[in-house]
């Protein structure tokens, strides 16, 4: 994804960008737990909102009677969103603070709307998980819990809300937070910080509570500042799909060569590297490296490349190009899935599933089970899933695919299922040997 960021100043380097690189956020919660307010509230309080947008922001906010901006106005950008006072769709927003780079992905509420939340969180670093300090930790704040920790999201932090409801109780955190932290814990989330928070008078999202004297842990935002973001992925095996294939005019004898080219999901790649082509296994050697054409020595992920092997090799859009540990050349995949579309995914129903570059036929051969993300518990899946549900499944395809465990590598472990009759996508999966188990 290509994004545009205002110049933060001072202390960014020379490159005049913050020195602590990009964190991909999503935040989530019930209804009315406050997330637009909250997401508001983050852009209000680090100035990332321009000046007419703030100064219309706050008249329509007197027009209401309100003492002060309604910050969820912000945020709320769909005409049924401001109708319903609800968040519908997955909204992207870009902020940048002198330390650190943002992209958040604001996510619905609803139940109904539990797809949207897994389109936001699947490239998500770290997730927000609200909760209203006065209705504490329920179904729906579990099945946000459930799903970051199906989607392998690093980190996880329980922003307890509406502290000013409860008279800034200690007590009142104290008990969201350690039920949260069982309960997450069973589901397999992996780190979890809990903040008291009130998005509507600002403490400790931006600036910390001179109200809560008992909390001396981070505010919201200094968190995000400083949490890790997740590993490298230049630092894993070499994943390179092949996107597209140029036909290059080599001097000094005007040869046609044909460079395959692509975004490298994970890995580097050198001149020299011995690298093998999936899934015909053809092995060659790097002898030319072009990003945005000009020549280089390496590339390293989420840079994109062209490549000029040493051999005459058939490639073509969706092979790839691999190095070290080689992906699992797999036919039949098993993978949990979460279903996005209205008309149910059925056994032996007859897909296209899409992964990276390539797309084959497939078959759902099997759907194993259904799962009560509230609690992880599996459940008979007879009817099939339903929109919003998550289940596990086999799935058999038509030609074999380089495939790696989704635990592994987010994005060569991932997969799409379409609708191979009008195109629309059913279905996002994640590769998972243990997703058959029983």
């Amino acid at each position: 994804m290509s994004t545009g960021f205002a110049e933060a100043a001072d202390q960014t380097g020379s490159t005049g960008r913050p020195a602590g690189g990009l964190l991909r956020l999503a935040t989530c919660g019930s209804v009315d737990d406050g997330k637009s307010t909250l997401v508001g509230r983050l852009l209000y309080d680090t100035k990332s909102v321009l000046a007419d947008q703030a100064a219309a922001i706050e008249e329509v906010s007197r027009r209401r009677g309100q003492d002060g901006p309604d910050l969820a106005l912000l945020t709320d950008g769909l005409r049924a969103e401001r109708e319903q006072g609800i968040t519908i769709d997955v909204a992207y927003r870009y902020f940048a603070t002198p330390a650190r780079r943002f992209i958040l992905a604001d996510t619905p509420g609803h139940a109904q709307y539990t797809r949207n939340m897994v389109t936001g969180a699947s490239t998500a670093d770290l997730a927000v998980i609200l909760v209203d300090a006065r209705n504490g930790v329920v179904a729906q704040t579990m099945r946000h819990g459930a799903i970051a920790a199906l989607l392998r999201v690093p980190h996880v932090v329980l922003a307890v809300n509406k502290m000013d409801t409860v008279g800034y109780r200690q007590s009142a955190f104290t008990a969201i937070a350690d039920e949260f932290a069982r309960r997450a814990g069973e589901l397999g989330v992996a780190d979890v910080t809990a903040i008291p928070m009130s998005a509507l008078t600002g403490d400790n999202v931006v600036e910390p509570s001179t109200r809560m004297d008992w909390y001396d842990g981070d505010t919201l935002l200094s968190h995000l500042e400083n949490v890790p973001v997740a590993a490298d992925p230049a630092g894993k095996p070499l994943r390179l799909p092949v996107q597209y294939v140029i036909r290059h005019s080599a001097e000094p004898r005007q040869v046609v060569e044909r460079w395959p080219a692509g975004q490298l999901a994970s890995g580097v790649i050198r001149v020299g590297d011995r690298v093998v082509v999936q899934p015909s296994g053809e092995t060659s050697t790097v002898v030319g490296l072009s990003v945005l054409g000009k020549e280089t020595d390496s590339a390293r992920a989420p840079q994109s490349v062209a490549v000029r092997l040493a051999d005459e090799i058939d490639i073509s859009r969706g092979d790839m190009l691999t190095a070290g540990p080689a992906p699992q050349l797999l036919r039949d995949i098993t993978a949990h899935v979460c279903h996005l579309h209205d008309r149910p995914l059925r056994a032996r129903q007859r897909v296209l599933l899409k992964h990276t570059t390539r797309t084959v036929q497939a078959v759902v051969e099997r759907i194993h089970y259904g799962m009560d993300v509230t609690d992880a518990r599996r459940l008979p899946c007879d009817d099939g899933l339903s929109a919003n549900d998550i289940g596990g499944v086999r799935i058999r395809t038509a030609e074999p695919l380089a495939v790696d465990d989704y635990a592994e590598n987010r994005r060569t472990g991932s997969f799409l299922l379409v609708d191979p009759q009008d195109g629309s996508t059913l279905a996002a999966g994640m590769a998972d040997a243990r997703a058959g188990d029983r």
